[in-house]
């Protein structure tokens, strides 16, 4: 009898493709033409948040299109990133935007009934905290439901972690 293979899928952003993706838009921000003298900038704050400043409203909405470009060179998915609208701070507009880790109680059961209805039967998924467990014994039914999930267009990023 063969011994059940399994994957996790997860939500998690890597911090140092990230943290590379921000000081790649900061160096870009700072030797733009159009960004000279709008005191536009961008940095960390706190664990996985962005903070994005700028003079005007439309130059902070191109500071934080420059940093998604960034991301999507460096293969962060961008449905990690949720920014807020542009707010007058002073003389300043600010956009504040956080990246967003682990799979919610509510995502998890949403993948859990896609794969028990349209994937392969004989899987099985268990919501383990943040993240899910899928096992069967065949590794193609595992591949099917990989291949099913990135078909699917979810409004949160799945990554696959742990194949045996």
């Amino acid at each position: 009898m063969p011994a059940e293979s399994s994957f996790d899928i997860v939500s998690r952003v890597d911090r140092q493709e990230a943290d590379n993706a921000l000081n790649q838009a900061a160096r870009e921000i700072s030797q733009r033409y159009d960004f000279k003298n709008t005191g536009a900038r961008i940095r960390w704050s706190g664990e996985l948040g962005v903070e994005i400043a700028a003079n005007s409203e439309e130059r902070a909405k191109a500071v934080l299109d420059v940093f998604k470009e960034k991301l999507v060179k460096r293969g962060v998915s961008l449905k990690s990133l949720k920014a807020d609208e542009p707010r007058q701070s002073g003389k300043e507009y600010r956009i504040h935007g956080s990246f967003q880790q682990g799979i919610s109680q509510e995502n998890a059961k949403k993948v859990a009934k896609i794969i028990r209805d349209e994937g392969p039967k004989g899987v099985k998924v268990q919501v383990q905290g943040d993240e899910l467990r899928v096992s069967s014994k065949k590794k193609d039914d595992l591949q099917a439901v990989i291949a099913l999930l990135k078909g699917k267009d979810l409004d949160f990023s799945l990554q696959f972690t742990n194949y045996r």
